[in-house]
């Protein structure tokens, strides 16, 4: 029997971009994708559970799992801690489960250190006009956080080189039809279906 390791991937993006929103599509449809809930200081939006969307966390807590090395990745964003526990990603991807990681650019920088064998796809929006309209529509930024968070969101794009796929957010449906079809072809690639197989001889032939 070959033994298949999970796969870890990671969707990321500029802040704005609607990674929640394809993400909970995503995870709408029949998936076997085990989504790995992020850990936040920020204060939950309207709507947002706790546990469900984000482990909301007081900032002494974030930084005291930080200082036991709980995290595979953190970052601080306009103010607040973002960031991934370690021990579920883990447990699940040697028990053979794909994970999925939702998560900001500079955590997905991180996340790439640590997992470099893991699938990054940068979602984008079809304009930076586009992804304006998005942060002012969400009406929970100030205008000097709108300026804060487009300044920043520009900058993360550049990043887009450290990605091994780009999906273009303008249409959900579709944006998730793209994410799936990345996750089928990733099973399908020769040198991990190769590597699998030839643990498989290995150990058939002691």
């Amino acid at each position: 029997m070959i033994d298949k390791k999970g796969i870890l991937f990671i969707l990321s993006g500029p802040s704005g971009v609607g990674k929640g929103t394809v993400r909970k599509s995503l995870f709408e449809k029949d998936t076997d994708l085990k989504y790995s809930i992020s850990m936040t200081t920020r204060p939950p939006r309207e709507g947002e559970v706790d546990g469900v969307d984000y482990f909301f966390k007081t900032k002494e807590d974030f930084e005291q799992m930080i200082a036991d090395k709980g995290m595979i990745e953190y970052a601080q964003y306009v103010g607040n801690y973002y960031g991934t526990p370690k021990a579920y990603v883990e447990e699940q991807l040697e028990a053979g489960n794909d994970v999925f990681l939702e998560i900001e650019v500079q955590g997905a920088l991180q996340v790439k250190e640590n997992f470099p064998e893991g699938v990054f796809v940068f979602l984008i929006p079809p304009s930076l006009e586009d992804l304006k309209n998005r942060i002012i529509n969400r009406g929970t930024e100030t205008e000097d956080l709108v300026h804060s968070r487009l300044q920043a969101a520009k900058e993360e794009i550049e990043m887009m080189d450290y990605y091994d796929y780009v999906v273009v957010n303008d249409q959900v449906d579709r944006a998730v039809q793209t994410v799936q079809s990345i996750v089928k072809s990733e099973h399908c690639k020769r040198e991990r279906v190769a590597f699998e197989y030839k643990k498989a001889l290995e150990r058939d032939e002691k």
